[in-house]
């Protein structure tokens, strides 16, 4: 196996024996494979729409999981990975059938034939050997896959985003096509950026339309007396099921890690066994779930493989998967039948309380806006010297306490913008407040950085600003994931410069294509704590 897609990749070069996320070395492979199928399958679509016929909506659903299932920390069921690729055989043979004179790749011809493992070698990462062109292709499919986890989320309140099927099928197609120039695969990874921008402002308005504004909430971190089923991962829409399908029952819900978010939202104060937050990020499960006592939902990727101790209380839905969880299943309808998940939360005991107090958030564009006065206010008064975007994922590496020593150092007149579960490194140091503006503003999940791009580009507005990068914002993110690329790639597109990025820069990142992101727009990664704070505010805080 080869993989370098997750900020982990062990000695920040590539995983070759076992993921450092807990995949084996043949799930690993089933995943190329299914990356490689899919790409094949891409290119039949986007032949079918050059001339003018749109595929079913099922086929662009089946492109949308495959990617979303091989992000990291979402599937490691061999069983469900083969079932996939198998599909996507079968529908590009139904493809191919339509198409005649057609010029394809390999990829696209592949009918399943032969050693799928032996296969799975042959088209792997490292089979593009020149190292530049394999770089921005992987960055390319990297950005392609945090886009297709967005667009499930659009895609699970029966909405599409305008033109994202369409771009993602037709750039992933061109991640097969040789003939394509670093600069030409540069250019088609900043136009991934552009609809890294449509699908998060869809998917704004698809939670908005649904569920209303975020607004200013206090989140109980405590624990209460009734059993109990804690949700997990990212999915809004699954959580709504869940409670509609727990009032009555005497158990209560609470939210892990990115579905803190939820409590933000209006039609979500409805729901009075919507209990609480318990824990913090995704890394912490092992201990929180089994403190948790009660059936955990992970609706989406950030799993880390269970213990044997609480594996039979982990229940997994949409692209997540482990080999012997329990995994519900959508009807025809969209529709997910929790009743075993609630049958099981009703023979365990309450959860272990693990901290008690509140959390304040609810800082979406919305909210903000709402604030505009305030804050510009606050802006020209000086109170407010400068924000500083520390948005994006947390994780394991104890080189992350680096933003939890960064947010406590940072000078008392600068404002954290936050989104993405990186905020659990701060959001509990009681940072105080500027003139009734809490210094700790979370818009919520990891899409939500759409929110504080957003707010940005409000603020350059009100400030009659010509060029964004000249409002007092500095951008320190980390990052982890595939969700995390594609939030990069299109600040990018919105041009942002000067972000600083880690804790490592990416290893997928050639030297080469490195250097063009630092020459052109400033991505450089942290130093310590010391130095960045004289970087950025150019005093010795």
């Amino acid at each position: 196996m080869f993989c370098y897609q997750c900020q982990e990749t062990a000695g920040c070069t590539g995983c070759t024996r076992a993921g450092v996320c807990g995949k084996s070395a043949r799930t690993a492979a089933l995943q190329d494979l299914l990356v490689y199928a899919t790409r094949g399958l891409c290119q039949l679509t986007t032949a079918l729409r050059a001339r003018g016929e749109e595929p079913a909506p099922a086929v662009d659903r089946l492109v949308t999981e495959n990617l979303f299932v091989t992000i990291t920390n979402a599937n490691f069921d061999d069983g469900a990975i083969r079932a996939r690729i198998q599909a996507t055989v079968d529908q590009s043979a139904a493809l191919r059938a339509g198409l005649s004179g057609e010029a394809l790749s390999e990829a696209a011809r592949w009918d399943g034939s032969g050693d799928w493992e032996e296969k799975a070698g042959a088209v792997g990462v490292l089979s593009t050997e020149d190292e530049d062109i394999r770089s921005l292709r992987e960055l390319i499919t990297y950005g392609l896959k945090g886009m297709a986890a967005y667009n499930h989320h659009v895609n699970a309140y029966g909405k599409t985003a305008p033109g994202v099927d369409a771009f993602l099928q037709s750039a992933l197609a061109k991640t097969l096509d040789d003939s394509l120039s670093v600069e030409a695969l540069t250019t088609l990874a900043l136009e991934t950026g552009k609809y890294g921008v449509d699908v998060m402002a869809a998917l704004d308005g698809a939670n908005t339309a649904a569920y209303g504004h975020p607004e200013i909430t206090k989140v109980d971190l405590g624990v209460g007396k009734n059993p109990a089923i804690l949700v997990s991962g990212h999915d809004l829409h699954d959580l709504e099921q869940l409670l509609e399908q727990t009032q009555g029952t005497g158990v209560d819900v609470y939210t892990h890690s990115e579905m803190l978010p939820a409590h933000y939202y209006p039609a979500f104060k409805k729901y009075p066994n919507l209990a609480g937050n318990y824990g913090s990020a995704w890394w912490r499960q092992t201990e929180e779930f089994e403190a948790f006592r009660g059936p955990v939902l992970l609706t989406t990727n950030c799993l880390v493989p269970p213990r044997d101790s609480y594996r039979d209380r982990i229940y997994t839905t949409g692209a997540v998967g482990f080999p012997g969880c329990p995994h519900i299943e959508a009807d025809g309808t969209g529709r997910k039948d929790f009743s075993a998940l609630i049958a099981h939360a009703r023979r365990c005991q309450p959860p272990v309380e693990l901290e008690t107090g509140t959390l304040v958030g609810g800082f979406a564009h919305n909210q903000v806006l709402a604030l505009a006065d305030q804050v510009v206010e606050a802006v020209k008064s000086g109170a407010i010297r400068k924000f500083v975007v520390m948005a994006g994922c947390d994780g394991r590496a104890r080189s992350r306490n680096y933003y939890t020593d960064f947010a406590r150092a940072l000078p008392k007149d600068t404002v954290i913008l936050t989104a993405g579960c990186a905020k659990y490194k701060y959001n509990k140091l009681d940072l105080g407040d500027i003139n009734g503006i809490p210094r700790v503003l979370d818009a919520g999940q990891c899409n939500d950085s759409y929110s504080l791009a957003v707010i940005a580009l409000k603020l350059k507005e009100v400030f009659g600003l010509a060029d964004i990068n000249d409002l007092p914002i500095v951008y320190n993110i980390a990052w982890y994931e595939q969700k995390a690329v594609i939030v990069l790639l299109a600040l990018l597109h919105l041009g942002v410069k000067n972000i600083h990025l880690g804790p490592t820069l990416p290893a997928f990142l050639s030297p080469n294509v490195a250097k063009v992101l630092a020459d052109t727009f400033g991505i450089a990664g942290i130093g310590t704590v010391e130095d960045d704070l004289q970087l950025f505010f150019g005093e010795g805080e």
